[in-house]
């Protein structure tokens, strides 16, 4: 009787399955598509300088209630030393893989045919799924009957819960975490726990999903309110987040944290992210010489900054900070000449 049932669900599904695909009308901004932006080499290169790889930050054991595991000491000879090196390095790259920037999906249903014959056969909708395995959870064919004929592919919601029943990813829930929400969100981010939260939604959500952009914005604007960068940097996380400020043009308080850190070489990194992101600004056409940190980052200081006079003085103290370091290193070499 069941199988009876779902061939009649099914009727005219493969002929119909793509005959009728639904237009979309967006919006100018929501056609703005960060992904050929993020992937890009060029950006990848800078976004992982700004990283600044710290091995005892990427290595380090983060106490997520597993137990620890004792520590292991060796005695390495110089060659042995230099290949444990070298394997460090390859670990760090993967560890340090950015969770993609991507364009938020669609949350329209596509329909697929619509047989209004087999209106009123049932007042519960069928969901059928493709349990093959071997086939990606994004790729998989779940396709929905509504109780009046129509036949549309699963919403997102729908397609998470049918993946997560058959093939469960580890630590992902089929419901969302309470920890998500906008009021329990906010007091785990007032704790500082921006990097558990970040973690969590790269294994909850999917890169494209409206929740998982809801949640990493408020986490990079909170720690951009609280200047907490440490907390993100020589993490997989810090990319995203600068690219974000980039995006969202309001990379002022890192510049400022880099300018007071005397972080040239990044300041020069992020306002070039900036470049990129926005090549409509004033300061786009500035080309960066070597040797010139001071005269780009003003050059944007001036023309892009939305808190120039904070940016100009600590600019100021930065170039007298330089200017002392530059007399001393003329007394050291007087004195050794004189010795």
């Amino acid at each position: 009787m069941l199988c009876r049932s779902c061939n009649i669900l099914l009727k005219h599904f493969k002929p119909k399955l793509n005959t009728s695909r639904r237009l979309k009308s967006q919006t100018a901004a929501d056609n703005r598509d960060p992904a050929p932006l993020f992937f890009n080499s060029d950006m990848q290169q800078l976004l992982k300088k700004l990283t600044r790889v710290d091995f005892r930050i990427v290595f380090r054991k983060k106490r997520y209630g597993e137990r620890l595991e004792t520590p292991e000491y060796k005695f390495l000879t110089t060659e042995e030393l230099e290949k444990f090196m070298k394997n460090a390095e390859e670990k760090a790259e993967q560890k340090l893989q950015m969770p993609p920037v991507v364009k938020k999906r669609s949350e329209e249903p596509e329909i697929l045919s619509r047989d209004y014959e087999l209106q009123g056969y049932s007042d519960s909708k069928f969901v059928f799924t493709d349990i093959t395995f071997g086939v990606s959870d994004r790729e998989r064919m779940i396709v929905v009957r509504e109780p009046n004929g129509e036949l549309r592919k699963a919403l997102p919601e729908e397609r998470h819960r049918m993946n997560e029943a058959y093939f469960p990813e580890p630590g992902r829930k089929i419901r969302m975490p309470k920890m998500f929400e906008q009021e329990h969100l906010k007091r785990v981010l007032d704790e500082g726990n921006y990097e558990f939260v970040l973690d969590r939604a790269c294994i909850q959500f999917e890169p494209d999903d409206p929740k998982y952009e809801a949640v990493t914005k408020a986490t990079y604007e909170a720690v951009d309110v609280a200047q907490h960068y440490s907390s993100l940097r020589s993490t997989r996380h810090f990319g995203p987040f600068a690219f974000h400020l980039a995006w969202n043009k309001c990379i002022d308080n890192l510049l400022l944290d880099l300018i007071q850190t005397d972080k040239l070489d990044e300041a020069v990194a992020l306002i070039q992210l900036y470049h990129v992101v926005n090549p409509d600004a004033k300061s786009a056409s500035t080309k960066f010489e070597t040797g010139q940190e001071h005269k780009f980052i003003n050059e944007y200081v001036t023309c892009d900054s939305n808190k120039r006079s904070v940016l100009e003085l600590a600019m100021q103290s930065n170039a007298e900070l330089h200017r002392q370091k530059a007399a001393v290193e003329i007394g050291i070499r007087k004195a050794h000449v004189q010795t």
